[in-house]
C-alpha cells in the first residue's frame, strides 16, 4: 500500500498552486512579517510530513513539538503559537485557525466540478424540470414532476420520488431515496441516505395494529447536510423540518414532525423522535436518545448515550440517562464511587 501526502489525485479534486496573498484573502487570515509574499503553495499537509510548497495546521499545544519541526512553508495557527514558527516558515495567524484552515483546504480541494450529463440509464419522468449544468449518474431515476435545481447531482442508482423539488446545488449521493421532500439550495445528501418515507405511525385495532396515514413531508432548508444512511420521515400531519445549515452525521434516526432549528449538530447513532422541537444552535452527541414531543432549547447540548426524557431548557448542557446538568451527573457518579469504596 503505497503511502503519500493528504489529496490522492486518484479521488480528490486538486487546484493550485496559489500565492501566500491568495491564501490570506480567501481565509481572512493575518499573514506575520512579509516573508513568503509571491511565493507559490501547491497543497496542504500535515506538519510531520509537510514540505516547503505546503501550508498545514497547529491549535493544540500538544502538537508544538511537530511545529518545531515542521518543513512546512506555512503554518495556520493561532496569536499564541505565532512566535513558535521555525525559520523560514510563514505564520498565518488566525483567532479561528480551525476555520481558516478549512477555507484553505477548500480552496486546494475543491467539490468535484458539475457535469451537465445524463446517463443513458437514467430514468426520468413525465413533466420533469431540469435546470443547467445538471450531472445525472448511472440508473438514476426521477419521479414525474420533480424539478431538478441549476449544478445539481444525482447520483448513480439515486431515486427521486414524484414532485420532489431541489434547490440549485444540491448534490444527492449513490442510493439515496428522497420522496415527500422540498429541498433548498446546496443541500447535501451523503450515500444510502433515506428522506421521506413513512414515520412510524400506526393504531391499535382489535385486531393488531392499523398504519396512520402519514400527510406531511420534509423541508430540508438551505445548506443541510445529511451523512450516509440517515433516515429523516415524513410528517403524519405537519412537516419535518431541518433548518439551515445543519449538520446531521451518518447513521442518525429523526422521527416524523420533527423540527429541527438553524445549524444543528446531530453526531452518528442519535435518535431523534416524533414531534420533538429544537431549537437553532443545539448539539446531540452520539448515540443520544431523544423521545417524542419535548423541547430543546437554543444552544442547548446534550451528552453522549444520553437518555432525554423532558424538555430541555436554552444554554443547557446535559448528560446521563435519564439526563441531568453535566455537574449533577458526575457529582452523583463521585457519591457513588465513594459508597463503592465502604
Amino acid at each position: 500500500m503505497d503511502r503519500q501526502l493528504p489529496g490522492d489525485p486518484r479521488f480528490f479534486v486538486r487546484s493550485g498552486p496559489f500565492t501566500l496573498e491568495r491564501l490570506a484573502e480567501a481565509a481572512g487570515l493575518e499573514v506575520a512579517g512579509a516573508a513568503g509574499a509571491g511565493s507559490l503553495f501547491e497543497g496542504v499537509a500535515p506538519l510531520h510530513a509537510a514540505g516547503p510548497q505546503h501550508v498545514s495546521f497547529l491549535d493544540n499545544r500538544r502538537y508544538l513539538p511537530l511545529l518545531s519541526e515542521t518543513k512546512a512553508g506555512a503554518v495556520i495557527l493561532g496569536p499564541a503559537f505565532a512566535d513558535k514558527v521555525p525559520e523560514g516558515c510563514v505564520a498565518l495567524v488566525s483567532r479561528e485557525p480551525y476555520l481558516a484552515w478549512s477555507r484553505v483546504a477548500r480552496l486546494f480541494h475543491p467539490l468535484p466540478p458539475v457535469e451537465a450529463s445524463r446517463h443513458p440509464t437514467a430514468v426520468i419522468g413525465r413533466d420533469v424540470i431540469i435546470g443547467e449544468r445538471v450531472e445525472i449518474g448511472p440508473f438514476a431515476v426521477v419521479g414525474d414532476g420533480a424539478r431538478i435545481g441549476d449544478g445539481c447531482v444525482i447520483g448513480a442508482h439515486a431515486m427521486l420520488g414524484s414532485h420532489v423539488v431541489l434547490g440549485n446545488g444540491c448534490r444527492i449521493g449513490a442510493h439515496v431515496t428522497l420522496s415527500h421532500a422540498l429541498l433548498g439550495e446546496r443541500v447535501i445528501l451523503y450515500p444510502g441516505a433515506r428522506i421521506g418515507q413513512d414515520g412510524f405511525g400506526f393504531a391499535v385495532g382489535p385486531d393488531g395494529f392499523e398504519s396512520v396515514p402519514q400527510l406531511g413531508r420534509v423541508i430540508l432548508e438551505d445548506g443541510v447536510e445529511v451523512g450516509a444512511n440517515s433516515t429523516i420521515d415524513r410528517g403524519s400531519m405537519k412537516d419535518t423540518v431541518i433548518g439551515a445549515g445543519t449538520r446531521i452525521d451518518n447513521l442518525v434516526q429523526i422521527g416524523h414532525n420533527a423540527r429541527l432549528g438553524r445549524c444543528c449538530i446531530v453526531v452518528s447513532q442519535a435518535g431523534v423522535s416524533g414531534s420533538t422541537e429544537i431549537e437553532d444552535f443545539v448539539t446531540i452527541a452520539a448515540q443520544a436518545g431523544l423521545i417524542g414531543h419535548i423541547h430543546v432549547g437554543r444552544k442547548a447540548r446534550i451528552g453522549a448515550q444520553c437518555g432525554v426524557m423532558n424538555d430541555v431548557e436554552a444554554g443547557a448542557d446535559v448528560i446521563g440517562s435519564p439526563a441531568m446538568p453535566f455537574r449533577e451527573f458526575f457529582r452523583n457518579i463521585a457519591t457513588l464511587r465513594r459508597l463503592s469504596r465502604r
